[in-house]
């Protein structure tokens, strides 16, 4: 078995020539582009990330600019990357750093690790990647380069086995070029060592990668014991009125949960009347109830059954003024951040008027 410099030196060689040098986030390198990339690349590839990136870094050029947006202003931008909870610890986080540290990260691994959604990798990529200093990651890139380099058996979310590839990632890990170095094992496992079909014979480390020479590449790493996913069901309001049709009431999600902080359509459990719903909630009267085409929403733990009902109001009703309740113009969708099948239900509506 080679040493540990064999890996990093054989891993920089491959990446001098082969990585990834022309990512947004590498350009005009920052600790504010750097971190934001990195919670935008947790649980999503980077070509999802790249226009999301954009868009963002223009809107929010400066962490100062992110801490003094909206909520709702942040949610819009975020909107379509799923895992909500990022961009709410995004948006405390950027808050935290402006009152606490001046608007500069702090450049331990430490520090960093106790601001608001800051794991031990995210905090070691901002190190390496933006101050150059040492420091060691493990994404999910990486915890699939190292169980296959050493055959590291059990899922990799397991206590147990993430203590020994985090030791294993450390050891592995060298003094300089720190920047480099994350970056080329990030790039090895999403270009070379992926998840399915894999190019081992393109491998910088194809000699010394254990479940290589033994053929067994697809046994790692473990995938975790999974039941099948339970099915809810929700029923979703698209409300209008008679008058208007070109609008739609939308109701703000509570800042935690589901969607939590976008806007979104209003929604009762299958077993309610949504003539009572709504007229407890809005005042308003229902005149009609058409049932649309259900659509079907997976999230990590459960897959959602969502059955549009398209309500026809009376009129706007007494309890719709209020900041968590807004009725939404045809013309003016897009400035709302809602959730993917949400906005595609509200967009399928108003086109049903055009």
């Amino acid at each position: 078995m080679k040493s540990p410099m064999y890996f990093s030196r054989q891993l920089l060689t491959w990446f001098d020539s082969h990585g990834r040098k022309n990512l947004p986030w590498q350009q005009d390198r920052t600790a504010y582009r750097v971190w934001l990339s990195e919670v935008m690349l947790q649980q999503t590839q980077v070509a999802t990330v790249i226009p999301y990136f954009e868009r963002f870094i223009k809107h929010f050029p400066t962490l100062w600019d992110l801490a003094a947006a909206a909520s709702d202003d942040v949610m819009r931008h975020w909107a379509g990357l799923g895992y909500y909870a990022r961009a709410r610890n995004l948006h405390a986080c950027a808050k935290q750093v402006c009152d606490e540290y001046g608007g500069e990260f702090p450049e331990t691994v430490e520090l960093l690790e106790q601001l608001p959604g800051i794991g031990r990798s995210t905090a070691g990529a901002i190190v390496a990647q933006a101050c150059q200093d040492r420091a060691v990651i493990l994404d999910g890139n990486v915890k699939r380069v190292l169980t296959r380099y050493r055959m590291i058996a059990g899922w990799p979310g397991k206590a147990a086995v993430q203590r020994s590839l985090w030791a294993l990632a450390d050891s592995l890990t060298p003094m300089d070029r720190a920047a480099d170095y994350t970056q080329a094992i990030m790039d090895l496992g999403a270009t070379i060592c992926r998840r399915t079909r894999p190019l081992c014979d393109q491998c910088p480390l194809q000699t010394d990668r254990q479940a290589a020479v033994q053929g067994v590449v697809a046994q790692f790493p473990e995938k975790k014991a999974r039941s099948p996913l339970p099915t809810r069901e929700t029923c979703v309001l698209l409300c209008y009125q008679t008058e208007n049709p070109r609008q739609l009431l939308l109701e703000k999600r509570p800042p935690s949960g589901i969607w939590g902080g976008l806007w979104s359509l209003p929604q009762c459990e299958p077993v309610q009347v949504p003539e009572a719903v709504v007229e407890a909630k809005y005042g308003c009267k229902v005149m009609m109830i058409e049932e649309a085409e259900p659509v079907t929403h997976t999230f990590t733990h459960f897959h959602m059954r969502i059955r549009p009902l398209r309500i026809e109001l009376a009129g706007a009703g007494g309890r719709v003024a209020e900041p968590s309740v807004s009725w939404c113009d045809a013309d003016k969708a897009s400035g709302y951040g809602m959730p993917r099948p949400i906005e595609t239900l509200v967009s399928e509506f108003f086109e049903m008027f055009d």
